[in-house]
């Protein structure tokens, strides 16, 4: 390799700051020069991200239980005069679920047959005999052997009113007082 003396080298030039670095001169062709360079998403405005989704599914699920509550009112006969037949209702609230089958049965409360119940009065020997029906012409007794003297229904959804009705018959001769039974109300589903 041959080195060249000072006097065989060319003369240096001078360069204007400007020309040699263009971005001083032409700010605006630099910055455009520079997005090239880099690429023109260096200075625009980042586009949006791209998206993707992923998806799947699931089961949503319950079971419904057959289910029954019952409420009751009470049946007041009010004063008994011994001349004539003495009739009131009671009203037995179901609700079931819907479609769910039921029964109800009245136990036979103080008495030993659903023909013949009785009222009891504390301090007296008597009783005052009563009857419970499931229809209005009084005709069907309401007791508790089911199939025989019961009451069937099939469930809404909604409260269903069911009437229990009374009779005390004429021509009884208990002793003055107050009488009372207890009736057990039993819903079956």
């Amino acid at each position: 390799m041959t080195r060249l003396s000072a006097a065989d080298q060319p003369a240096a030039r001078t360069i204007s700051p400007r020309l040699a670095y263009p971005c001083l001169a032409y700010p605006r062709l630099a910055g455009a020069l520079l997005a090239g360079l880099l690429g023109a998403t260096a200075l625009a405005p980042p586009a949006a991200a791209q998206t993707a989704t992923a998806t799947t599914s699931f089961q949503v699920t319950a079971t419904v239980l057959k289910l029954c509550a019952v409420t009751a009112t009470n049946l007041a006969f009010g004063d008994y005069t011994p001349t004539a037949a003495s009739d009131q209702t009671s009203t037995l609230t179901v609700l079931c679920t819907t479609n769910t089958p039921y029964t109800i049965a009245l136990n036979l409360g103080t008495a030993t047959a659903a023909t013949q119940r009785a009222m009891t009065s504390a301090g007296t020997s008597t009783v005052l005999n009563y009857a419970l029906y499931r229809d209005a012409s009084r005709t069907a007794i309401w007791g508790e052997t089911t199939g025989t003297d019961t009451q069937a229904g099939t469930g809404t959804g909604t409260n269903q009113a069911v009437t229990v009705y009374g009779r005390v018959p004429a021509n009884q001769r208990p002793q003055p007082g107050s009488y009372t039974d207890t009736v057990t109300v039993t819903l079956t589903y």
